[in-house]
């Protein structure tokens, strides 16, 4: 049973992948070319408008059968339509981790749902900022409208189960002030040079979803450590080049939302 749920969230959030890579596109299309031909609302090559058939959607499978090219005009579609594929099945997964669906409380089940519903806000932001560089504000501010949802009902149902305590106001107010108010500040010390003005938005929702303090520093800790990595060669090779950190951070909340209780174990 565990093992088919696993493979259920693994499928269901590829083809989710698919999905918000091809709305990325639209949007960005859509708001740079006011007066280019309209997509339409079937999947299309955006240099030769060739209409995929279902089996050219298929995540990743497809990707790798048309070695990355358009079927009809061969050309290069790239890599971020398999790594948003693969990323949200595997960010699926691992939300999975943190729900037992054989005992699991109704409570427990529609913490989840929102969970995977703030997953996709965010994924979308992750795959946009990734392609694009931005942050598209409008989802920016879904993504905490969500995150608050998932912090009503976390609390409601730690009240339910044990009563009202001072850390749950306390913990998700350190939490956002760990991981927002770090990118906040670091935004207006720099004047937006060093992050964007959606960096410590998408900060601050991915913190009140984390919910502790620590976990928020995990995941601060371990978005910096990942961005540089990759990053420090396009940083060092042209100099101006800006590091777009909402992938990163995206990544690392994945990890530290389904480790959370590992986490909160060694401190």
């Amino acid at each position: 049973m565990q093992i088919l749920f696993f493979v259920l969230l693994l499928v269901v959030g590829a083809c989710f992948g698919s999905f918000l890579c091809c709305q990325a596109r639209r949007l960005h299309h859509k708001t740079t070319n006011k007066h280019a031909k309209p997509l339409g609302n079937r999947s299309v090559c955006l240099k030769c408008h060739y209409q995929l058939k279902w089996y050219d959607n298929i995540p990743i499978i497809s990707w790798l059968f048309l070695r990355g090219r358009c079927r009809k005009c061969h050309t290069k579609i790239g890599l971020a339509e398999p790594l948003a594929e693969l990323g949200l099945g595997v960010a699926f997964l691992l939300i999975g981790t943190t729900i037992d669906p054989l005992t699991a409380t109704l409570w427990s089940w529609v913490l989840f749902a929102i969970a995977l519903l703030f997953m996709l806000v965010i994924g979308f932001l992750a795959v946009y900022d990734g392609l694009y560089g931005e942050l598209p504000t409008k989802y920016l501010v879904l993504a905490i409208i969500v995150a608050f949802v998932h912090l009503a009902v976390r609390e409601a149902s730690l009240i339910a189960q044990v009563g009202f305590a001072p850390a749950l106001i306390t913990n998700p107010l350190l939490a956002v002030l760990i991981l927002g108010g770090l990118y906040c500040a670091l935004y207006y010390i720099s004047k937006g040079k060093w992050v964007g003005d959606g960096d410590w938005l998408l900060a601050t929702a991915l913190a009140i979803v984390l919910f502790y303090p620590f976990v928020s520093l995990v995941a601060l800790f371990l978005a910096n450590l990942l961005a540089s990595a990759i990053m420090a060669p396009f940083v060092i090779l042209r100099k101006n080049h800006r590091i777009y950190f909402g992938p990163f951070l995206v990544a690392t909340f994945i990890i530290a939302y389904s480790l959370a209780d590992l986490l909160l174990t060694v401190i």
